[in-house]
């Protein structure tokens, strides 16, 4: 009788843990369920920064030199009422007044194009200056407060620009927006980074952005130019002011960053400046300088040399960069695709784009008409679709297998890379050009690329490293700490089922199946400190 109650008891102790055992098992899978829809909706918020940001950087392009020329004939009008610290320049013709300091040069043309070429190199000056400690703050607080905070400047930054009324306060509104820059696209870079950890679902993502990057930029001239002309200046601003501030409401839905409690279980990441010293990171920073110095110097340039060498008309070269949107999608579908097939191939893929990139840089100069000049303009937007594509998931893996799984500093190095090219080219290329000549420049910049090329072989061996057993994976076979290392470890398994070859059941093999398909987990790292 005692012994047919222990069996009752017994039976009713395991009913009651497999109960609890499934439905713990049901809130894991609700959880994870949710964090995938999370990811997705912070993958939307992130393309949409990149687009804004990117749209404000090329909005102005089509607006600002009338609009400088107006704000100088109204100062023309206006007389003694300039304001103070600008100077009167002494041409005879109608008197000008220079909206710029004396320090730059009186006459009307030039000091125009002066204006307008320091103020599109604050934007990336700025960016230039703060990335490394945005990197740092990144890694400290997590992506998603810096994020907001981003989307907040770049806010400030879009209204500031639709009230300007003066050279001042533009140059204030673009340096901000090279402060939130900073911020927003490093952290949105980083987030993707952080939430798809798995190949190749972050290529996918980070390719995704890459793309929203070039719509914004091809499409902003378009946009701004029609808005200017029949709707007014302050239009096309408030436009994307209004799209910034429903993005960062978003966000706050999503991923109110004061909730973001994920942080009391991550690591530290590892500072910058060790970052920077890395030669495999700095190899992958080089190349992307590099690829996009050609985008950089030609946009302020290749106008004037239109004009000058093939008589082109406004609308020409107005259209001239539309076309290249294409290629450059077709290179971010075509580098995802191969990156899913053949992972190890990465550094041989940016390679292949920079070589392109030197190839179309080159023939550029011998264009001779419209029609002409845009095969190599799509070549350099596909080639640095190519680049971009294949090395920016490789910094990741590179932070994943060599130093810590925290990506705020690694894409803040990334971001300087750009700011490198953007902040140089609307200063020095159009003295390159007037020194050297257009020829010149652009053999230049292809001879760059073809020799920075070989450079990548550096990165052949990259997909076969492996993370050491790290403190935090030791942890974790000791068992999870809490809902975000039971979550990872549930995903990763999952990741692990779906990867297992037909006919392979055993652990062990399934284990070092996906060890060596996926390379490296989120958690693994080589020194992890923790906060």
């Amino acid at each position: 009788m005692s012994e047919a109650g222990g069996a009752g008891r017994a039976r009713a102790a395991v009913a009651r843990l497999s109960e609890a055992v499934g439905e713990r098992r049901r809130r894991l899978g609700s959880a994870m369920g949710e964090a995938r829809r999370q990811r997705r909706l912070l993958l939307v918020v992130v393309c949409v920064a990149l687009l804004l940001d990117n749209m404000l950087y090329m909005v102005i392009v089509p607006i600002i030199p009338d609009y400088i020329a107006t704000m100088r004939d109204r100062g023309v009008a206006a007389g003694p009422f300039l304001p103070a610290g600008f100077n009167e320049s002494g041409g005879g013709g109608g008197g000008n007044r220079s909206l710029l300091p004396a320090r730059y040069p009186p006459a009307a043309g030039d000091n125009e194009d002066v204006q307008i070429g320091v103020l599109f190199a604050s934007k990336a000056m700025l960016q230039l200056l703060v990335n490394p400690l945005s990197g740092t703050l990144i890694d400290r607080v997590g992506y998603e407060t810096p994020l907001l905070a981003g989307l907040a400047v770049m806010f400030l930054s879009t209204a500031t620009f639709a009230f300007a009324e003066n050279y001042a306060t533009l140059f204030a509104a673009r340096s901000l927006q090279g402060l939130g820059s900073a911020f927003a696209d490093t952290a949105g870079i980083a987030l993707i980074a952080d939430r798809y950890a798995e190949e190749p679902a972050r290529s996918r993502a980070l390719g995704t952005a890459l793309a929203c990057i070039s719509f914004g930029s091809l499409v902003a001239p378009p946009f701004g130019g029609i808005l200017y002309v029949f709707a007014g200046k302050r239009v096309p601003f408030l436009v994307l002011a209004c799209v910034c501030l429903l993005d960062g409401l978003l966000l706050l839905a999503v991923a109110p960053p004061c909730a973001a409690g994920a942080r009391a279980n991550m690591p530290v990441g590892t500072p910058i400046h060790r970052l920077m010293v890395d030669p495999y990171i700095a190899v992958v920073a080089g190349a992307l300088a590099t690829c996009n110095i050609p985008l950089a110097f030609l946009e302020p340039t290749i106008a004037n040399w239109m004009r000058e060498s093939m008589g082109a008309s406004e609308w020409e070269v107005g259209l001239t960069w539309l076309p290249a949107f294409f290629p450059h999608v077709l290179g971010v579908y075509v580098t995802v695709r191969l990156a899913a097939a053949y992972p190890h191939l990465q550094w041989f893929y940016g390679a292949l784009g920079m070589a392109i990139i030197g190839a179309s840089s080159c023939l550029v100069p011998a264009c001779r008409n419209f029609g002409q000049v845009i095969v190599p303009l799509c070549g350099i937007c596909f080639g640095i679709a190519l680049v971009d594509t294949a090395l920016l998931p490789t910094l990741a893996f590179l932070v994943d297998v060599r130093h810590v799984s925290v990506y705020g500093s690694v894409y803040a190095i990334a971001d300087i890379s750009y700011s490198v090219a953007y902040a140089l080219g609307p200063i020095v290329a159009g003295q390159i050009v007037h020194t050297m000549g257009f020829v010149q420049l652009n053999l230049g910049m292809g001879l760059a690329n073809v020799l920075y090329a070989p450079v990548l072989l550096f990165l052949k061996n990259v997909c076969q490293m492996k993370p050491s057993h790290s403190e935090r994976n030791i942890l974790l076979e000791e068992g999870p700490k809490g809902l975000y290392d039971t979550i990872k470890m549930e995903e990763h398994k999952g990741m692990g089922k779906s990867l297992r070859p037909a006919g392979e059941t055993g652990e062990n093999g399934m284990d070092s199946y996906r060890r060596d398909l996926t390379g490296v987990s989120e958690e693994d790292s080589s020194d992890y400190e923790y906060s």
